[in-house]
């Protein structure tokens, strides 16, 4: 399977018009989405949807930019506890919430690119994975 797995950040960006961010994000999605498919699943769905007052509006927000939902195999869900599990005991501090986590391990098991802002957690717990961010 081929294709880009955007994390939520990413989308945030453009979606809320991030003053920082979001020129970034946007070119990099755009340059992205000719030739790939951009993929989201649930977790990122629930992470966006706090810029959201109607899940109406949120629907047609995705929908317009071309994302795909990807359902999260098990064996992702399993990697993301392992995954979890080693953090909390290297004692991370709570900045890396589960979810985080869950999205990681789907990019490593599906074998596809994670485009995100957060490349330090991603890589020091999923090092297979191919990370796209900012410099």
């Amino acid at each position: 399977m081929k294709g880009l797995l955007v994390d939520s950040n990413i989308i945030l960006d453009v979606f809320l018009d991030d003053p920082v961010w979001a020129e970034w994000s946007e070119a990099a999605l755009s340059e992205y989405a000719h030739h790939t498919p951009l993929y989201i699943n649930q977790i990122i769905y629930s992470e966006i949807s706090i810029g959201f007052n109607k899940i109406e509006e949120l629907e047609v927000a995705v929908s317009k930019s071309g994302f795909q939902m990807l359902e999260i195999p098990k064996e992702s869900l399993f990697l993301a506890g392992k995954a979890f599990l080693k953090y909390r005991k290297h004692k991370g501090a709570k900045k890396s919430p589960l979810p985080d986590f869950f999205i990681g391990a789907q990019a490593a098991v599906l074998d596809i690119e994670l485009i995100t802002r957060d490349k330090t957690r991603y890589q020091t717990y999923f090092p297979t994975v191919k990370i796209i961010s900012p410099k």
